[in-house]
C-alpha cells in the first residue's frame, strides 16, 4: 500500500468537526458546514471584566498596576498618594498626580516618557511617599517605565524584568520597549 493509499484510507477515519472562527472584525461563522453559518459578532478582543485592582509592590514605595488601581479605596488601602499615569488620563482630586502621554506601540520613542516619569518617582521615594505607576491594563508602559526605573538604580535589564514580572505575571513590554531599554546606557539613565 502506498503513502497517499494510506493517507486516504486512515482519512475515512477522522470525525468530522466544526470550527467558530472569529474574525478581527468581530464577525463569527462556523468553518467544516457545507454551507457557512454566520453566527451573532462578538468583539475583536475579549471583554475583561474581572478587576484588577491590586497594586503590586515592586520596589521601596513604588506600585505598579492596572488603571483599575486608582480606584479611591485602593489607593486609600495602600496608602498611596501619588499616581503615575502613562498613556491613559485619570481624574483623580485626592492625590498627587502626574499624566505622561505614551502610546503603546513598537515605534514610539521611550526617552520622552521615562524623562517626564523618573523625576517624580524618585521624588515621591525620596519624600517616602507611595506611588501607583500605571497605564490601562498595567502590562506594557508600565512594565516599561517599572523597569526603566530599577534600571536606573543600577540593575540590568534582564534582571529588572524578572524582578517585574515575579511581581507582576502579566506585564510584557512590547518589543520596541524592550529594544529600547536593551539601548539605553544605564549611567545616562540616571541622568535622564
Amino acid at each position: 500500500m502506498s503513502f497517499l493509499q494510506e493517507i486516504i484510507k486512515n482519512k475515512q477515519k477522522l470525525k468530522k468537526t466544526e470550527t467558530v472562527v472569529t474574525k478581527v472584525d468581530g464577525k463569527r461563522y462556523i468553518e467544516g458546514r457545507q454551507e457557512s453559518i454566520a453566527l451573532p459578532s462578538n468583539y475583536g478582543f475579549i471583554v475583561d471584566t474581572k478587576p484588577d485592582d491590586v497594586p503590586v509592590l515592586i520596589a521601596d514605595y513604588v506600585y505598579i498596576g492596572s488603571q483599575d488601581c486608582v480606584a479611591d479605596k485602593v489607593l486609600k488601602s495602600y496608602n498611596i498618594t501619588n499616581v503615575l499615569s502613562l498613556g491613559i488620563d485619570v481624574d483623580l482630586s485626592e492625590v498627587k498626580h502626574k499624566y505622561v502621554e505614551c502610546l503603546d506601540l513598537p515605534e514610539t520613542d521611550i526617552v520622552p516618557v521615562v524623562k517626564k516619569s523618573l523625576p517624580y518617582i524618585y521624588d515621591s521615594v525620596a519624600n517616602k511617599e507611595n506611588i501607583l505607576i500605571h497605564c490601562n491594563a498595567g502590562v506594557s508602559r508600565t512594565s516599561m517605565v517599572a523597569i526603566a526605573y530599577l534600571m536606573s538604580l543600577g540593575m540590568e535589564y534582564d534582571d529588572a524584568y524578572r524582578l517585574v514580572k515575579s511581581k507582576r505575571p502579566a506585564i510584557q513590554p512590547n518589543i520596541g520597549f524592550t529594544k529600547q531599554l536593551k539601548a539605553i546606557n544605564i549611567s545616562q539613565m540616571s541622568n535622564l
